[in-house]
C-alpha cells in the first residue's frame, strides 16, 4: 500500500511560482505528487488539516556544523576540526555525524528539514560536506548528497591554529599558496588518471579534489574579510572550479566584484558577537546588499556558532534590514537549496520533489510565528501538541468548506510582509 498524506485548506506556498489561498499538497511514498487548490481525500491517507495556516517548503539551513559540533557533549562530541594537519581533503561528514544531537529535535521542531553540514574552518581544507535530512538514526538514510562540497577556509582561522605554534600556514600568502599547490597537484593527478589503464592505482587523498575540478561540487570556501573572498574567487577563476563564499561578512564592501564574479554567497551568522577580528564588519545588511546586486543569497546560522533554530529569525533581520520579503523566504528555501546543488529535491513544493512540508502559524521570520507541523518524506515527525491532537489523522473526512481560523486577507497579508503579523491564530 503506498503512503500518502495529504496536507490541505492552508495558504500554500510553493517557492515555484504559484500560491494556492486554500491548497492542498498530496505527497506519496515520499515524494510530492501533486499540488493544487482542492484534492479528494481517500481512505487510506494520512490527513494533516492546515486551515489558518501558511503551508510552505521546509526550510533549508545552507552552512552549519549540526551532528558533528554537538551541542551537550563538549570535547567527546565535537569533531569539527583536525587541527594537526593544514590539509585534509579526505576527511568525510557523513563518518562524524551524530543523528542523535539534540539540535536535530530543534531543526525539525523549527520547520528546518535538510540542511549541509561538514568539517569546520581550522584547515586550509577542512574535507568534505554532506546534504542530510533532520530526522531520523541512521546518517546514511539521512544523506541526499555526499560530498555535496569541499571545504576551504582562508583567513584568521588556518593562521590561528597553525602559525601560533611555528607552523605553515602562518599568512594568507602561504593559505592561498597551500590551496593552489593542491588544486594544482589534483589537476596534474586527473590527467594521469584519464591517461592510465585500467590498473591505474587512485590516490585516496587527491580523489576528493575530482568532483571539484569537473563541476559536480563547488569548492565551499569560508571567508569572512574583503580581500579573503577576493583571493578565493581569484583562485577558482584560475582553476576554473565553482565556488561558494560561505559567510561572506564583508561582501557588502565589494558587492559589485562578487557580483561580477557569479558565486553564490552564504551569509552569516550574523546573530552571534564579533568574537573576532575579521567579522568586526558584520552586519544585517549584508545579505540584502549584496542580493541587490545581483548575488545569489543563501542565510545561514553556522550552528552551534548561532542555534540553527534561529534560521527563520536571522532571515528576518536580513529582510529587516534590506533584503526583499521574498527573497528572504528564499534565502532559506529553494535559493538555498539551488547553492547547496540540491535544489532539484528539496526547497520547493513541486510535484516529483522530497515530500518536506512546514505547517507555520504565519510568516515564519517572525518572532511569534509557531512551527505547527514539520514532514519529512511525506511523514509528520513534528506536530505542536494541540494541532496534532486536533489536526493531523488517518481519515478521509475534509469538510468541503472549512472556515478558516484567520480571515484570508490576514494570511495574505502576513505572508508578503506588511500589516500586523504578530501571529495567525
Amino acid at each position: 500500500m503506498k503512503e500518502r498524506t495529504l496536507i490541505h485548506s492552508g495558504h500554500v506556498l510553493t517557492r515555484a511560482g504559484r500560491e494556492y489561498e486554500r491548497g492542498c499538497v498530496l505527497v506519496e511514498d515520499g515524494r510530492i505528487r501533486q499540488v493544487a487548490d482542492r484534492l479528494k481525500p481517500e481512505p487510506d491517507m494520512c490527513l494533516v488539516d492546515a486551515s489558518g495556516c501558511l503551508v510552505m517548503p521546509g526550510l533549508v539551513e545552507a552552512h552549519c556544523h549540526i551532528g558533528i559540533t554537538e551541542e551537550k557533549n563538549g570535547i567527546a562530541g565535537d569533531d569539527c576540526n583536525e587541527t594537526v594537519n593544514p590539509v585534509t581533503p579526505w576527511l568525510r561528514a557523513i563518518d562524524a555525524v551524530n543523528p542523535m544531537d539534540a539540535a536535530f529535535d530543534d531543526a525539525v521542531r523549527a520547520g528546518i528539514t535538510s540542511v549541509m553540514t561538514g568539517p569546520g574552518s581550522s584547515n586550509v581544507v577542512g574535507g568534505q560536506f554532506v546534504f542530510l535530512k533532520t530526522h531520523g538514526r541512521c546518517v546514511d538514510e539521512l544523506t541526499v548528497k555526499a560530498p555535496v562540497a569541499l571545504k576551504a577556509a582562508l583567513g584568521e582561522n588556518p593562521k590561528a591554529n597553525y602559525g601560533k605554534n611555528g607552523n605553515s600556514p602562518a599568512t594568507r600568502m602561504a593559505i592561498a599558496g597551500m590551496l593552489r599547490e593542491e588544486l594544482g597537484r589534483a589537476a596534474a593527478y586527473r590527467r594521469k588518471k584519464e591517461q592510465s589503464g585500467p590498473g591505474f592505482e587512485p590516490d585516496f587523498r587527491l580523489e576528493p579534489y575530482l568532483p571539484v575540478l569537473d563541476g559536480s561540487i563547488p569548492l565551499k570556501t569560508h571567508v569572512h574579510r574583503a580581500d579573503d573572498i577576493l583571493t578565493a574567487i581569484r583562485i577558482a577563476e584560475e582553476f576554473g572550479i565553482r565556488l561558494t563564499l560561505d559567510h561572506c561578512t564583508e561582501g557588502h564592501l565589494i558587492a559589485s566584484l562578487v557580483a561580477r564574479s557569479g558565486f553564490p554567497a552564504i551569509v552569516g551568522p550574523d546573530l552571534a558577537s564579533r568574537s573576532k577580528t575579521e567579522v568586526q564588519n558584520m552586519a544585517f545588511k549584508t545579505a540584502g546588499i549584496l542580493h541587490q546586486a545581483g548575488v545569489p543569497v543563501a542565510v545561514t546560522t553556522d550552528h552551534p556558532v548561532s542555534l540553527i533554530q534561529y534560521l527563520p529569525i536571522c532571515a528576518g533581520l536580513a529582510v529587516r534590514s534590506g533584503l526583499p520579503f521574498m527573497a528572504g523566504l528564499e534565502a532559506i528555501t529553494i535559493q538555498a537549496a539551488r547553492i547547496c546543488g540540491v535544489g532539484n529535491r528539496v526547497g520547493s513544493l513541486e510535484e516529483g520533489k522530497d515530500g518536506d512540508v512546514a505547517v507555520f502559524t504565519g510568516n515564519p521570520m517572525e518572532t511569534f510565528t509557531r512551527t505547527l507541523c514539520t514532514v519529512i518524506g511525506g511523514r509528520p515527525v513534528y506536530c505542536e501538541e494541540n494541532f496534532g491532537h486536533s489536526r493531523v489523522k488517518g481519515s478521509p473526512e475534509m469538510p468541503q468548506e472549512t472556515p478558516a481560523e484567520t480571515p484570508p486577507e490576514r494570511i495574505k497579508s502576513t505572508i508578503h510582509g506588511k500589516g500586523d503579523t504578530f501571529f495567525i491564530f
